[in-house]
């Protein structure tokens, strides 16, 4: 009980010594607290909202294509603003589809497989850098 009332006294002997320019300046340090607690709040908001955007964006495109499912897509290519050419795999079976806005037409069962190219867009690349050098 005695180390209460040593420890009380020495907490109000404390607060009566501090001068006024220091309880203001606390007072500063709470606000800027404040103030630099928002800006981060904020900016994480705007970081979250940023990655739902992207994975929005990526999911919608499909940039990501799955690869364990049934149907694959091999190829795509456009062909008009709506109209696109695609090769997909059905239980190793490849077919070349045309794709229209309004309907989606079996062209051809394609009788020997196409690769899907993984490095097409590092051989493009690659081509892209070669004749910029000649």
């Amino acid at each position: 009980m005695s180390y209460l009332i040593v420890a009380l006294s020495n907490a109000i002997t404390t607060a009566q010594v501090l001068p006024v320019a220091d309880v203001s300046t606390s007072v500063n340090n709470n606000t800027s607290t404040v103030s630099t607690l928002a800006n981060m709040l904020g900016g994480l908001i705007v970081v979250v909202a940023l990655i739902i955007l992207l994975a929005y964006i990526v999911k919608k495109l499909n940039l990501v294509p799955s690869q364990n499912a049934i149907i694959k897509t091999i190829a795509m290519t456009q062909v008009g603003q709506k109209e696109k050419l695609m090769i997909v795999e059905i239980n190793q079976q490849q077919y070349l589809l045309g794709i229209t806005a309004q309907q989606i037409n079996l062209i051809d069962k394609l009788v020997s497989p196409i690769a899907a190219s993984t490095d097409l867009f590092a051989q493009n690349l690659q081509q892209a850098k070669e004749s910029h050098h000649e």
